[in-house]
């Protein structure tokens, strides 16, 4: 018998293995976007090179990207607008990077309300997400 107070189960992304091994190889993550759109990966760690060289507007346009792009990876998978997307499951990570970086993109850019709901987005979906991703 399912336990039905327990909540929505988890979502788990499938693993995109071309697109993942490219970046792991030191592809640019430009190149992986644009061979493989659909890989927040690849948004993700465009988001974070441009933040870190100063640029938050084109980080936030860069994680807004991976982060409407995994939500319809989500939403293919099962996912109903709520529940865990496990920090644990690699596939998963590159859109819970994306969400972090659209929250600190958006903070930067002055869309304090924003920041405050992907911040709250991302430790719905994961505390071990959130922790991981701010503690550096």
């Amino acid at each position: 018998m399912d336990n039905l107070l327990a909540g929505p189960p988890p979502t788990y992304l499938p693993d995109l293995p071309e697109a993942r091994e490219a970046l792991e190889a030191g592809a640019k993550p430009s190149d992986v976007a644009a061979r493989f759109p659909a890989h927040p990966a690849a948004w993700a760690a465009l988001a974070e090179e441009y933040f870190a060289q100063g640029h938050a507007v084109t980080s936030y346009a860069f994680a807004r990207t991976g982060y409407h792009r995994g939500l319809d990876q989500l939403r293919r998978n099962g996912w109903k607008g709520h529940g865990p997307i496990p920090w644990e499951h690699e596939p998963n990570r590159g859109f819970l990077r994306c969400l972090y970086a659209l929250a600190r993109a958006a903070q930067a850019i002055g869309e304090k309300d924003e920041a405050e709901r992907c911040v709250q987005f991302l430790k719905d979906s994961d505390e071990a997400a959130y922790d991981a991703l701010t503690a550096g």
